[in-house]
């Protein structure tokens, strides 16, 4: 082997080495981060992660009293969405991110609708067995809102059992997330992690 081939051969094994090692990092990649108290620390930059939605489900249209009458931005980490994207899977160590917002008004240039108002809160969803064992899907639920004081706590406490996983296990479609309702979502599973499914023109 010459001198020239040799040089070629050992580049595409150092890429082909790096590839696999790039595509292994996001497996084990983790975006939270529990304290000694075992609560989450409120994470931060969740806004340069996947965005993926905002459902709402207004009071007027739920007999006057919504029990989630807000706007949910709901975002997902970058490593856990190309893991679903490769595996159609939910990973260990999946974080969701729901920014809450008030409806603001109910009019704009546009026409009627509901139009955002204010950030009102913050809460997340874990998927992680070595944090919750116990936990159905090993999923738990936290809030960080603070609205007596009108800030977002630190850290926040897993919610109880009963309080987010029992519905979220009886009504979501995919491992206890509510897939049905997020087309970012659904167009994304298992199309490949390579794959950019906002790029395709059937989605």
């Amino acid at each position: 082997m010459n001198k020239a081939k040799y040089i070629l051969v050992m580049m595409i094994a150092i890429l082909m080495v790096t590839s696999c090692n790039e595509n292994g990092k996001y497996e084990k990649v983790t975006y939270f981060t529990m304290d000694s108290n075992g609560e989450l620390i409120r994470p931060t930059d969740y806004r340069k992660w996947i965005y993926v939605g905002t459902p709402l489900t207004p009071n007027d249209m739920n007999s006057g009293k919504a029990a989630f009458p807000e706007f949910h931005n709901v975002y997902i980490d970058p490593a856990s969405y190309k893991h679903y994207k490769k595996t159609g899977t939910w990973r260990e160590g999946t974080i969701l991110i729901k920014e809450l917002v008030s409806v603001g008004g109910k009019s704009a240039a546009s026409g009627s609708g509901y139009f955002m108002g204010e950030f009102i809160g913050l809460e997340a969803t874990i998927k992680s067995k070595k944090h919750f064992p116990s936990e159905p899907g090993n999923w738990a639920y936290f809030s960080f809102t603070n609205p007596t004081e009108g800030t977002l706590a630190a850290t926040g406490k897993a919610f109880a059992t009963g309080k987010c996983n029992s519905c979220h296990n009886s009504s979501a479609d995919d491992d206890f997330v509510f897939t049905q309702h997020y087309p970012v979502l659904r167009a994304a599973k298992n199309v490949g992690e390579e794959v950019i499914p906002e790029n395709k023109a059937k989605r």
